[in-house]
């Protein structure tokens, strides 16, 4: 008798499909936060293997600060249209405008902390009780202290010394009224993961992921693409390089890498010779203090 063995990538899927339908089984109002970037993409196409002939049981909500490189948002769109299913946005700017929030000045003025109350608000807004995300355990290590099932209290804060065990895969989906679980199928996948499942499953993504000339401004040894969401000052040093993006946040916060992968096993080639993690190596937002991304996740950050 034969057996047939799963492969890793195999085992990944199936663990990420299996925490997708425990999601749809526990939650009565979950949703699926997408933003064009290639690990919310991932998350699509694993939802589209989940619960396909039916109909996603969330819909795909995005958080859109104004700041999104316009590359992104167009394959959001049209990838949404394309599957038929529901995508619901919601405006930083709105909330800024509602709530007479501050935003940030400087160089590189980030909406990054003002898209958490949006967030808490859409899902007030929708009574999303699970938000599924794309966050993984090797992008920063704030990023790796988190279950899979996070719960959130009713103000969306995360403790991080406050977290249920999930041994032999059991999700625990129990919450209060007006707590929040964030869910997260592919943490236990790396960047290397995801761009050979991309690979094997020849998943579409935005022509920023592959090498292109585009003009930026060097800083501290980074490549920021210009926009008008930066401050150019005289001095600055603008040029053009080919560059691509190993992560997608906003324009304000994310460098480019140089480098001339416009394929696939070039991307990956590189990423296996690379010795810094792509949050690590491209976002401006990491650097403000060794905690900064934990900070803004107990403050109900995604």
């Amino acid at each position: 008798m034969s057996v047939h063995t799963l492969d890793y990538l195999d085992q990944l899927e199936s663990e990420a499909i299996h925490i997708m339908r425990e999601v749809a089984g526990q939650f009565e109002k979950p949703a699926l936060l997408f933003s064009g970037g290639k690990d919310s993409i991932t998350l699509v196409h694993l939802a589209l293997k989940a619960f396909r002939p039916g109909k996603f049981p969330f819909p795909l909500v995005h958080i859109d600060t104004g700041h999104n490189f316009p590359e992104a948002l167009a394959f959001r769109d049209a990838l949404a249209d394309t599957i038929g299913e529901k995508l619901i946005v919601r405006n930083v700017a709105d909330t800024i405008q509602a709530r007479h929030l501050t935003e940030q000045k400087g160089k590189f003025a980030s909406r990054n902390g003002l898209q958490t109350f949006t967030l808490l608000d859409t899902i007030e807004e929708f009574g999303f009780d699970a938000c599924i995300g794309g966050a993984r355990r090797d992008e920063e290590k704030a990023r790796a202290k988190e279950r899979i099932f996070s719960v959130r209290d009713e103000f969306g804060q995360w403790d991080p010394k406050l977290q249920r065990p999930e041994l032999w895969n059991t999700y625990n989906g129990r919450i209060h009224k007006g707590e929040n679980v964030r869910v997260f199928p592919i943490s236990n996948w790396t960047e290397l993961d995801i761009w050979n499942y991309i690979r094997r499953e020849k998943i579409e993504l935005p022509s920023i992921y592959f090498s292109h000339e585009r003009e930026v401004l060097e800083w501290e040894g980074q490549l920021v693409a210009t926009s008008p969401f930066i401050q150019i000052e005289p001095g600055d040093s603008v040029v053009n390089r080919t560059v691509r993006y190993r992560t997608v946040g906003d324009m304000t916060c994310t460098a480019a890498v140089e480098s001339t992968a416009n394929n696939i096993d070039d991307i990956i080639n590189e990423i296996i010779a690379t010795k810094t993690s792509e949050r690590g190596e491209t976002r401006i937002d990491d650097r403000a203090s060794e905690a900064a991304m934990e900070d803004r996740k107990k403050n109900g950050y995604f």
